[in-house]
């Protein structure tokens, strides 16, 4: 991936990017660099503070919080779609939670401090990313609804269909350890609980690799979590896009 100049500005493939008008991508596109985000890459840890921003071209990232004890689970995740680093619109310097890379991808950096003004000077940047607020908010929230209340099967389901959604592939490298640290189960229980799905030939799951065979019959599984939360996100890009234009 090249740096970016005002020709290749249109081959970025974040939304947050596109959605911007001409005049205010080609002012931040200076700032941006390129990066490869790793599996298993820790972007930031907990009272980390905030270096940069990303805005993730492929891939998944989760954001993890941990207890003191060492126990993990996911209260939410960013693609293409998103940002990470949201918090520095909000003037904080570190996160309580660590941003993991679960699926490997490109992505776009810039700097905090420059990401803040670029923010504070642009009010379509602003409208943008108060929309994507919402619908993070959304997501972070019904995701600890999903987790209290939901049996494992749907919030495994749920997990599934979000992570493919906002990876834009219906086929995920993913080993069970992840699932649960994720999900916040046990190995033994992750593992019962997809070869069910998988003797049910929703997925298919050998050697780390996942993939959904019945979309349709995997969000009938889930629970109400997932569409809520997917309109949530289709939202956001459907009222941009018609604000751009």
């Amino acid at each position: 991936m090249a740096t970016l100049n005002k020709r290749s500005i249109v081959e970025v493939r974040n939304h947050i990017i596109n959605l911007l008008p001409s005049k205010d991508r080609e002012h931040l596109l200076p700032h941006l660099k390129p990066v490869s985000l790793t599996k298993g890459q820790l972007v930031y840890g907990p009272r980390e503070g905030i270096r940069y921003v990303y805005f993730p071209e492929d891939g998944l990232v989760s954001l993890v919080s941990m207890t003191d004890s060492g126990q993990t689970i996911e209260v939410g995740m960013v693609g293409s779609e998103g940002i990470v680093g949201l918090p520095v619109i909000w003037k904080a310097s570190s996160l309580p939670y660590q941003v993991i890379v679960q699926i490997p991808g490109q992505a776009w950096r810039v700097r905090a401090d420059v990401f803040r003004r670029e923010f504070d000077r642009c009010g379509k940047l602003q409208a943008i990313l108060l929309r994507y607020t919402s619908a993070a908010f959304t997501q972070v929230s019904q995701t600890v609804v999903c987790n209290r209340f939901h049996t494992i099967e749907e919030r495994l389901c749920r997990w599934l269909l979000m992570s493919c959604d906002l990876a834009k592939s219906e086929n995920l490298a993913l080993t069970q350890e992840i699932l649960s640290v994720m999900l916040g189960a046990t190995r033994t229980l992750v593992t019962e609980t997809a070869g069910a799905l998988q003797k049910a030939r929703l997925i298919s799951y050998q050697r780390g690799q996942i993939q959904i065979l019945d979309r349709q019959k995997m969000e009938e599984v889930s629970c109400e979590c997932y569409p809520i939360i997917r309109d949530a996100f289709s939202h956001f890009l459907e009222t941009n896009i018609a604000a751009v234009h």
